[in-house]
């Protein structure tokens, strides 16, 4: 795959989420790496998900995500920290 206009998209969310949001993806045809993470003030589970798309279906990604975050009724809970960062070098080995 050329690295031309290649994006990685790094999402951080609550554990609570991250099955619905990486079946998602997964039935989108996107590919993901998913790595357990935890942090914040209580450490609360978190998955971070790397997805490496063509600048065109950032978007897409992004609107997956928020589609599955569960609500919650706490207005401090973020549902998820989205990083969009441009790749230089993109290979499968």
């Amino acid at each position: 795959m050329s690295s031309k206009n290649m994006k990685m998209v790094l999402a951080i969310v609550r554990d609570l989420d991250e099955d619905e949001i990486l079946q998602a993806l997964l039935d989108e045809n996107f590919r993901v790496t998913r790595i357990a993470s935890s942090g914040g003030f209580f450490r609360r589970g978190n998955a971070t998900f790397m997805i490496g798309v063509e600048e065109e279906k950032v978007e897409q990604v992004i609107q997956i995500i928020r589609d599955r975050c569960a609500p919650t009724l706490d207005l401090a809970v973020k549902h998820a920290t989205v990083f969009v960062l441009d790749v230089d070098h993109f290979e499968q080995v």
